[in-house]
């Protein structure tokens, strides 16, 4: 008896001995956000021109390099803002700001995306700010496109949320209707953005957003492209069509970079 009493001791001196097991780390969204928005930073050199990118995931590396900027890791860096929203905290961190005028040719942009497809194409423009994207990530040498893994698409359009389009405000209705109409075969439906008071949401252009949300793939990317800027009244759309060079991706399970 004392020998087995003895034994069951020693079996459970041995499991008060084990070291706990530590709770998983369950990471949020805004993490993974953050994780990207860091990563992609580390392609940023002193010198540079960069393209100051817009919205939750961007704002991320936007903060990043204010900090080294700070702390001197970085410098003679000048900043090309994608929106006001980006431009005012941007020179809250005190990373000098410039336009294309001034920088016609940008180094390196870093930005977000809504929806990133297995070719590297992506839809931008939910936040509201594609024209002014496209314009400064066209000009870049490097586009490094940060997102966590929800972004992730068969097809663009295929997170069933909005792909958008910026208009004129003039005869809205009409060019709604017509982009509507021009994607009906995808089960398109086009409706106007509105803001928290109900009101047409107002682009940093002074223009309108039609959101469309297809039922089906739109097909060949480059001739839908063509037909959406081909209708009087759009100024330009979310698609961002081989553009991006590097996509940076966070997911539980770690950083996967892929280039093009």
């Amino acid at each position: 008896m004392a020998i087995a009493w003895s034994k069951k001791s020693a079996s459970m001196e041995a499991l008060s001995l084990s070291p706990p097991m530590s709770p998983p780390v369950i990471l949020s969204q805004d993490d993974l956000k953050k994780i990207a928005a860091y990563k992609a930073v580390e392609f940023v050199e002193s010198g540079m021109v960069l393209g100051l990118g817009t919205g939750s995931t961007a704002r991320h590396a936007v903060d990043r390099i204010g900090e080294l900027l700070r702390q001197g890791k970085l410098t003679d860096i000048v900043g090309i803002p994608t929106s006001k929203q980006t431009q005012e905290q941007a020179l809250s961190l005190g990373i000098p700001l410039s336009d294309l005028d001034s920088h016609p040719t940008i180094d390196l942009a870093i930005d977000g995306a809504d929806e990133v497809d297995p070719h590297l194409n992506l839809v931008k423009g939910r936040g509201g700010s594609l024209l002014r994207e496209k314009m400064v990530e066209g000009a870049c040498k490097k586009f490094v496109c940060i997102v966590d893994e929800s972004k992730l698409v068969k097809h663009l359009g295929g997170s069933g949320l909005a792909l958008p389009v910026e208009i004129v405000p003039f005869c809205w209705k009409f060019i709604a209707n017509k982009l509507q109409n021009l994607f009906e075969r995808s089960g398109c439906v086009a409706k106007l953005r509105n803001d928290r008071e109900g009101k047409p949401f107002v682009t940093d252009n002074g223009n309108y957003i039609v959101d469309l949300y297809l039922k089906k793939e739109l097909g060949d990317l480059q001739i839908a492209s063509d037909a959406i800027l081909r209708i009087a009244g759009v100024v330009e759309h979310g698609m961002f069509l081989d553009m991006a060079t590097t996509v940076i991706v966070a997911g539980e399970l770690g950083i996967t970079v892929k280039n093009k």
